[in-house]
């Protein structure tokens, strides 16, 4: 097991707030146990973002190099019906 480091940090009240409202409700046992989860979960969502980018600029790549495009058609019309559900969403 790595050796802990203990840290003082300020969270704005709402904040603050969460981490005890989970904490109470039997969710974590302590407010460190919130936090080092949420932690890890930006880290999930980091490794994410760089697997993400990754498959982008491979499909670039092979774009570049085969004159075509990378998306096949189901990238396309996925994307389109994201695009016409968030201007939906956003007229309401």
């Amino acid at each position: 097991m790595s050796v802990a480091e203990k840290l003082s940090i300020t969270l704005p009240a709402e904040m603050a707030r969460m981490v005890r409202d989970k904490v109470v409700a039997g969710v974590y046992s302590s407010n460190s146990e919130v936090i080092r989860d949420a932690l890890r979960l930006l880290q999930e969502q980091d490794l994410l973002k760089v697997q993400k980018l990754a498959l982008l600029k491979e499909k670039l790549e092979r774009s570049i190099n085969e004159g075509g495009s990378s998306l096949d058609e189901e990238d396309v019309f996925a994307e389109l019906e994201s695009r016409h559900r968030e201007r939906l969403q956003q007229g309401r």
